[in-house]
């Protein structure tokens, strides 16, 4: 099963914004008589950054693709296997979510301010599902194990 968390699309207003500020040079420079290929570049370039804007808008960047195999952040790709914790930790950017790794000196970070307003949570929880999958790990329930189930 894959799961797919993308940023959340907020953060891209600022694209659209300045390609419809871009639109409004290019219709004030029309109005004040500037030459037809003045205006042009400007109603060009204003229409593809608003265009890109809404693009972006309509579906915002990946941040983190969940696989049964491993996961993958920002092109990298990284085997269950290798995450041995899931946590939040703070950083200078504000709270994210850290995947410690066997190599000590590599945790994987995503931080809750790209994720949609309440994605973190369940992204974290997802996350803690998987990597106990992959290492055999259940979740107690409280009671205890039958007789045939014992430690390996």
């Amino acid at each position: 099963m894959r799961t797919t968390y993308r940023m959340r699309a907020g953060r891209f207003l600022g694209i659209l914004a300045a390609g419809l500020i871009i639109l409004g040079v290019a219709a004030i420079l029309w109005a004040l008589g500037l030459p037809g290929v003045a205006v042009s570049v400007f109603v060009t370039l204003g229409g593809l950054v608003t265009v890109a804007g809404l693009w972006i808008l309509a579906r915002p960047p990946i941040v983190a693709k969940l696989r049964d195999s491993g996961i993958e952040v920002r092109g990298v790709r990284t085997p269950w296997t290798d995450v041995t914790e899931v946590g939040r930790v703070e950083t200078t950017h504000g709270e994210a979510i850290v995947l410690r790794t066997k190599q000590p000196d590599h945790p994987i970070l995503l931080p809750v301010s790209w994720l949609a307003p309440g994605h973190a949570a369940t992204m974290e929880t997802t996350l803690r599902d998987r990597l106990n999958a992959a290492h055999g790990y259940t979740i107690w329930d409280g009671t205890a194990p039958d007789d045939n189930d014992r430690a390996e």
